[in-house]
């Protein structure tokens, strides 16, 4: 039996989660998601969210209230008249009387395995943590952070190759599919809810800039886990020759030497421990590129130094 939704999300991670929901024969009586920004070249035209452009497509009513504190948005929110919610990345705090509106309450998708990594930089936190796995769950929400009762989860394996795109991308899609089989078992009846452990909770604090700066006296697969974890963004970076350089993936190498040094042709770099080997570079004011073109641009010898 298909239900009456709304869904409420504004990121790409959001948007396989709502075309999923319709494919499946949800009814989206609205989508609420944040409000358009300043954009392009010039900051001049305001660029509605990913979430607003697919429902816009879809034909779906969008609103983008700045708050849902008020009596007027909560009388908006329940006149939709929804069997449930689906929360996805939305950005901004349901209270107690949003939440209570639905008829079934309301569902998160989020990208931890609860209750590690509570909180807004989950993916990023848990490839910078050296983790060796994260996934998906969905739980009913409550008033808290991330601290709702969980219904379902799926697992995901993290390699020392997947950078944060990487493993929001693999989410995403594992995520929009754990939700279309959350809300079919909800719609039948059979949907089942665990409280959650206190024990192992970790909160993904929101990613700071000045934590992106590499650190070359760290072992090299915490290096290489804290250049993966803010791959593409912000982006971990290095100075070198005065200028700075992002470093948006790497891998392991042999080698020793000096924290920082370049050890041959092929970007090794040393690290407290072990080295790492550079893939794919940004140049400050320039396209990402490759290793190999990058030193066609910038020639470096054995013994240079990012510092």
């Amino acid at each position: 039996m298909p239900l009456r939704l709304i869904f409420m999300g504004t990121p790409d991670f959001s948007v396989p989660t709502l075309l999923e929901l319709v494919a499946h024969g949800h009814e989206i009586a609205a989508v609420y998601t944040r409000a358009p920004k300043p954009g392009g070249r010039r900051g001049l035209q305001l660029q509605p969210t990913p979430v607003e452009e697919a429902a816009r497509k879809l034909g779906v009513p969008v609103l983008t209230p700045k708050t849902l504190k008020t009596p007027e948005a909560l009388e908006e929110f329940r006149a939709f008249d929804a069997d449930a919610a689906v929360v996805v990345a939305y950005g901004m705090i349901l209270p107690q009387a949003i939440l209570d509106a639905p008829k079934l309450g309301c569902y998160n998708l989020h990208a931890s395995l609860l209750p590690r990594w509570r909180g807004a930089a989950p993916i990023n936190r848990a490839i910078m943590a050296g983790d060796a796995e994260s996934g998906v769950m969905v739980m009913k929400m409550d008033v808290g952070l991330d601290t709702g009762d969980v219904a379902m989860a799926e697992r995901l394996a993290i390699t020392d190759n997947m950078t944060a795109l990487d493993l929001h991308d693999r989410l995403s899609r594992l995520g929009a599919d754990l939700m279309v089989r959350a809300m079919a078992a909800l719609a039948r009846g059979g949907l089942q809810l665990k409280q959650q452990s206190e024990d192992g909770v970790t909160y993904a604090a929101k990613i700071d800039k000045a934590e992106a700066r590499i650190d070359w006296t760290r072992p090299a697969r915490e290096v290489l886990r804290h250049i993966h974890g803010l791959s593409p963004f912000p982006g971990a970076w290095a100075e070198l020759e005065n200028a700075r350089v992002k470093i948006l993936r790497c891998e392991l190498a042999k080698g020793t030497g000096a924290p920082g040094e370049v050890l041959d042709d092929h970007l090794t770099i040393a690290c407290g421990e072990g080295a790492i080997r550079l893939i794919e570079l940004q140049r400050e004011g320039k396209a990402r590129m490759q290793a190999a073109d990058f030193l066609r641009g910038v020639p470096l010898k054995t013994g240079a130094k990012f510092t």
